[in-house]
């Protein structure tokens, strides 16, 4: 059976949500560790995945930050590279529905500066799968590196990609002219609705799969809030529905759906290659167990995915 590892690449980011004041001239902040790679990464864990996260992780405050609530969460950090450059801040509003407006302070941090020296010390034999997305494959001057590096992956391993458009910080059209060589790579693409009406305005969700199955990716998954998910593999399609919640706010309930993705499909031993036996109902049964897990994490404050056990309480209420 392949290997069960999934390794991870991407950003680490001080999530800050505003909250009232003692003070009207004061502005109170309350500082998560987020950013949707290290969101997926520690999904990932707690679902009972071996998770390695390839991070640049800061020495700052945050940065600690960071590293605690990974090793709490039991991340395997033996690759991430200690940085001297300052943490990603990204500042947080929400909307009556629970929804996020970020603005980020992003400039010459520590999470975009990889070098190819320091992705050729990761040995991915023990890798079924390598996740990453999000603004690791835009950002310069690491954007080229890590491209490379899942080239050099995709032989071995499963590749999975998260577009996870940022506009406030990268022009959408750089994702656009991007997209093709990440399709041509990638065996798993999983986004939202807002990244497919920014990467394709107007265009429907079922030709968007199709245009993205021509470019390459065999597995391509939409989510939809409370609409539940598209997930179209080679073609055939499947819609399964979200699972009701209370929400509290949706941050990280993308990341985490897509670890649930991965982890089902990994406990089955169908990452390692180019999803070759993955059949649609595999997927449908993947689908199904990340929208219980992002359902749990839209249940919490900010990007705080479930545990394995967790997930079996809710298992058990629902059967009572």
């Amino acid at each position: 059976m392949n290997p069960r590892q999934i390794t991870v690449l991407g950003e680490c980011v001080a999530d800050a949500f505003t909250e009232p004041a003692s003070a009207s001239n004061e502005l109170a902040l309350r500082v998560l560790p987020g950013g949707g790679p290290a969101n997926t990464a520690v999904s990932l864990a707690r679902l009972g995945t071996p998770a390695r996260f390839l991070a640049r992780l800061s020495g700052d405050v945050f940065g600690r930050l960071f590293r605690a609530h990974l090793d709490a969460s039991g991340v395997d950090l033996s690759n991430a590279v200690a940085a001297t450059e300052p943490s990603t801040l990204a500042v947080a509003e929400l909307d009556d529905r629970g929804q996020a407006a970020f603005s980020f302070h992003a400039q010459n941090t520590a999470d975009w500066q990889w070098t190819a020296e320091e992705l050729a010390r990761v040995d991915l034999s023990e890798s079924a799968c390598v996740h990453t997305g999000s603004l690791a494959l835009v950002r310069e001057p690491g954007a080229a590196v890590v491209e490379d590096f899942l080239a050099a992956a995709a032989p071995r391993a499963t590749i999975s990609i998260d577009p996870n458009v940022r506009p406030l910080l990268v022009d959408p059209d750089v994702y656009r002219a991007r997209l093709a060589r990440w399709c041509a790579l990638t065996d798993v693409l999983r986004l939202s609705e807002d990244d497919l009406e920014l990467l394709l305005p107007g265009t429907s969700p079922e030709r968007a799969c199709d245009l993205w199955h021509a470019a390459g990716a065999r597995l391509v998954v939409i989510t939809r809030g409370a609409d539940g998910a598209l997930a179209s593999l080679d073609g055939e399609r499947v819609q399964v529905p979200a699972v009701a919640t209370n929400v509290v706010d949706t941050v990280g309930a993308g990341d985490s759906f897509t670890a649930g993705l991965l982890h089902h499909l990994a406990a089955r031993g169908l990452l390692g290659g180019r999803l070759t036996e993955v059949r649609l109902d595999d997927v449908e049964e993947a689908c199904r167990f990340g929208a219980r897990v992002a359902a749990l994490t839209c249940s919490v404050a900010g990007p705080n995915p479930p545990w394995q056990h967790q997930l079996g309480q809710v298992a058990a209420a629902d059967r009572v």
